[in-house]
């Protein structure tokens, strides 16, 4: 009886235990897209523009170094951004660096949070053959600049006309943040949609996805054409390399995921919002009249 009695109380108590430490990992989650958006704004303040994505090469060989890796110095990882010697050497010279974990630009409900480098990085940890010689490890992220919501490839339901007249969303994206970015900085007074409307960052989990870490520009943003936590219509994941469908959007926590916005606030965003309004949040002039439902 003393047995059963226990095995009772264990089985109320665990679903409890587990229901509170989800809550403490959304609120981590949400304190830390909270931080990254002020490390934005703060280097905006000190450099007059957003950071850049500068993916000028592909593979370890190219100096395509990260917005993420650019804020380092404003997220009191000093040591890290000049041990690295961002953005002056290329990837593969500075390969310790770009393998390093950092704990702020990972979601406390992803395994990511415990692992090390991922050796399946696009670009970078895959050998593709001679052009992209040889692969290194890339610190993990569970957090990527968003591009926008115009988008060429994919499924059907993902493809979505620029509100700037592209639909390439990986180099010309019409939200703050794309691969390629370098060319055409912005400005927080570029978002003429508001601040407080618009999507930032958002979430992402590195093993549903090979385009995902924070050293490198072409894994460091998701395009919001592709729906949050999107899977195939038969319900299936899609593969992680199948960058048509996962260059996107997605998290552990049920339900939906976070997002900071531009006025540096952070919110969650529910799986089942409507497509056209999760899109026209992600763009920074579409002049959609839009908020969170």
């Amino acid at each position: 009886m003393v047995i059963g009695i226990i095995a009772i109380l264990i089985g109320l108590i665990l679903p409890a235990v587990q229901k509170v430490r989800s809550a403490a990992a959304r609120t981590n989650c949400q304190s830390n897209l909270k931080q990254i958006a002020l490390a934005t704004h703060a280097y905006h303040d000190t450099n007059g523009i957003l950071p850049v994505n500068s993916c000028v090469a592909y593979g370890p060989q190219s100096r395509s170094w990260s917005w993420l890796a650019r804020i380092l110095l404003f997220l009191e990882q000093d040591s890290l951004y000049r041990e690295g010697n961002i953005p002056t050497n290329t990837l593969f010279q500075s390969r310790e660096t770009v393998g390093a974990r950092v704990k702020l630009f990972l979601c406390p409900s992803d395994d990511a949070l415990n692992a090390g480098p991922r050796s399946d990085a696009a670009d970078l940890g895959v050998y593709d053959g001679p052009q992209f010689p040889p692969p290194i490890g890339a610190g993990q992220t569970n957090y990527k600049g968003v591009s926008g919501a115009n988008w060429a490839w994919g499924d059907d339901r993902w493809r979505n006309p620029g509100t700037n007249g592209s639909s390439d969303g990986l180099t010309r994206g019409d939200g703050l943040f794309y691969r390629s970015d370098y060319l055409s900085p912005k400005k927080l007074i570029s978002i003429t949609d508001g601040a407080s409307n618009t999507f930032m960052v958002g979430e992402d989990i590195p093993v549903k996805n090979n385009w995902c870490s924070w050293p490198y520009a072409n894994n460091a943003v998701g395009t919001c054409a592709i729906g949050p936590n999107a899977r195939r219509p038969d319900g299936t994941e899609y593969s992680p390399n199948d960058w048509y469908n996962v260059y996107s959007f997605r998290s552990r926590h049920s339900g939906g995921l976070y997002f900071a916005f531009a006025d540096g606030s952070a919110h969650f965003v529910d799986d089942s919002i409507d497509l056209q309004i999760y899109r026209a949040m992600s763009t920074i002039r579409g002049g959609e009249a839009v908020s969170l439902p």
